[in-house]
């Protein structure tokens, strides 16, 4: 309901302005800690803005050399992270995309029953296939590299199938029929027609296969062995074992593993709205 009056509009923007508050109360107490000098960290009670800023915080954190672990390749996790998240990236808006095309624009038998058994893969918990999955991959001779993080995004993912074909039924059917009576492919019709309409759904796509291979902890700890191929969410994780209670230390390296996030969210906010809201109009 649109606010019609002066007070009802400023109650409106008053609710809006302190729940934005409250969602980014944990990011500005996280940069804040991070500019901490450490007695300031655990202090009782706690203050949120520091006394003086420790700007070499950062630094520090980045190139830190504990007496137990030795030196810790912030960098290199953050790279090998970012390596990771961009193919897992790339193979989950190819994959995804071929198979929603299919379900959504694509007429054939079974079609419905497929769509729902995929659907229903999405009640089994990711807990429960991990065992089997590392075994795959062990038999592949290949846990300890980086092919059990991205692999898995070019075999698809039945949430972001649905996102897609929930999208693609919005495009409409003309189209695709015009693009046939002038001599299109199937194939050719998907990248020149379809996908170019769909950048909107394919940006949101995106962004949430680059979250869950930029976030993901524990899967790396599990196949990962050499410090040399860590990413960062187990860097962190040793981080905050080589220093038990340096909390700048910590909200350091948590800020700068954000700063990726935050920027892509800030470019594709149009696109992630939009995607969202066009994919639940037709079922």
């Amino acid at each position: 309901m649109k606010a019609k009056t002066p007070l009802a509009r400023l109650v409106v923007h008053a609710a809006l302005i302190t729940g934005s508050l409250l969602f980014l109360f944990p990011l500005i107490w996280m940069i804040s800690t991070s500019l901490k000098p450490i007695e300031e960290t655990m202090r009782m009670p706690p203050r949120l803005l520091p006394s003086h800023v420790m700007w070499d915080t950062y630094p520090r954190a980045i190139m830190y050399e504990s007496n137990q672990l030795g030196y810790i390749p912030f960098l290199r996790y953050a790279l090998n992270t970012l390596y990771v998240a961009g193919l897992g990236v790339i193979g989950a808006v190819f994959s995804n995309a071929l198979v929603a095309y299919g379900l959504a624009r694509i007429p054939w038998r079974g079609r419905s029953l497929l769509f729902g058994a995929t659907i229903a893969t999405m009640m089994i918990p990711g807990a429960v296939l991990m065992v089997p999955i590392y075994v795959l991959w062990r038999r592949l001779v290949l846990i300890g590299t980086f092919a059990p993080l991205w692999g898995p995004a070019f075999l698809g993912s039945a949430f972001n199938i649905f996102l897609l074909r929930q999208f693609f039924m919005t495009i409409p059917f003309e189209l695709s029929d015009a693009a046939r009576v002038d001599g299109c492919s199937e194939f050719r019709i998907f990248k020149d027609v379809i996908l170019p309409l769909a950048k909107p759904a394919l940006a949101t796509l995106a962004l949430l296969a680059f979250l869950t291979n930029w976030n993901d902890f524990l899967w790396p700890v599990y196949v990962l062995f050499s410090a040399d191929v860590q990413t960062l969410p187990a860097g962190l994780s040793t981080l905050q074992t080589a220093n038990a209670v340096r909390y700048d230390l910590l909200m350091a390296g948590a800020v700068i593993a954000s700063v990726p996030v935050l920027i892509l969210f800030v470019f594709l906010q149009k696109f992630i709205v939009e995607g969202v809201s066009r994919s639940g109009v037709k079922g």
